[in-house]
């Protein structure tokens, strides 16, 4: 094998790569905007059928504490860890906590919503987005979805 040879297999290695990511990069792309249009149904949803929104709080990592946020809306899951607010952003209500976040309150940042929820988890459990929010707006003003 000439060295001409190995040039040109690398070049066709970076170029597949470059092919394959840009591929990728269209597919989340893709599905983050599907993901966006579930979210901003849902609000139009909820708001339709009279589902109040509540003063969203955040959980640190370990679980152990909880510290309010300026956001309002409505929590998605009953652990009340995810929640979309009333402009539609998607929210992961995790955060580092300390003592920063105990006395100015927490700042969890808006992220693309995922079209399955909690895929890839340590616990297997995931759902799809649809799914979630339908049986959120179901639930209506329920014990467990706090108003």
């Amino acid at each position: 094998m000439s060295g001409d040879d190995g040039l040109d297999w690398a070049e066709r290695q970076r170029r597949a790569a470059r092919v394959h990511a840009e591929a990728d990069a269209r597919r989340r792309a893709a599905e983050q905007a599907q993901a966006a249009e579930l979210v901003a149904w849902f609000v139009a949803e909820a708001k339709r059928r009279g589902l109040r929104p509540t003063p969203l709080t955040a959980r640190s990592y370990d679980g152990r504490s909880r510290y309010r946020t300026r956001l309002t809306g409505w929590y998605v899951d009953r652990a009340r860890t995810r929640a979309v607010d009333v402009d539609g952003r998607w929210h992961l209500l995790t955060v580092p906590g300390g003592l920063r976040a105990r006395l100015l309150g927490a700042e969890p940042e808006p992220g693309p919503a995922p079209l399955i929820v909690g895929e890839g988890g340590r616990d297997g459990e995931s759902i799809p987005l649809r799914t979630l929010l339908t049986r959120r707006l179901a639930d209506g003003d329920e014990p467990g979805f706090p108003a």
